[in-house]
């Protein structure tokens, strides 16, 4: 009765790891210290016009907490509004003064993310 007893607890323990590490591997659960909340980023409104956009590829974001943590760092820049699609592994950044591609690279690896490559958005 003892074994049932413990087979049925680690099948459970089991259970709720498996589901865990899916809802990680996907992009949903909470790794970082995120919690897995679906606590959304109010997107920025730039004060000018827009100049144009960057695409900042990124690597080492694995779920929205990630995401919530680039866009807010971005979005402290000056003249910068950004938007980051997490399956891509990218920051698309709209601004609306010129912006120095190093302190776009500064921001985001202040936070343990590797930034692969700036580009300009045609």
């Amino acid at each position: 009765m003892g074994n049932i007893i413990v087979i049925v607890v680690i099948v459970v323990i089991a259970f709720f790891a498996v589901r865990s590490s899916m809802k990680h591997f996907k992009g949903e659960g909470g790794c970082c210290g995120g919690g897995g909340s679906d606590e959304k980023v109010e997107k920025k409104v730039l004060t000018g016009q827009k100049l144009g956009e960057k695409i900042i590829h990124i690597d080492g974001m694995h779920c929205d907490n990630c995401k919530n943590s680039v866009e807010r760092q971005i979005n402290k820049i000056d003249g910068a509004s950004a938007m980051v699609n997490l399956r891509k592994k990218i920051a698309v950044v709209e601004y609306d003064r010129e912006l120095d591609d190093e302190d776009l690279r500064k921001a985001v690896e202040r936070l343990d993310f590797k930034v692969t490559r700036i580009e300009n958005k045609q």
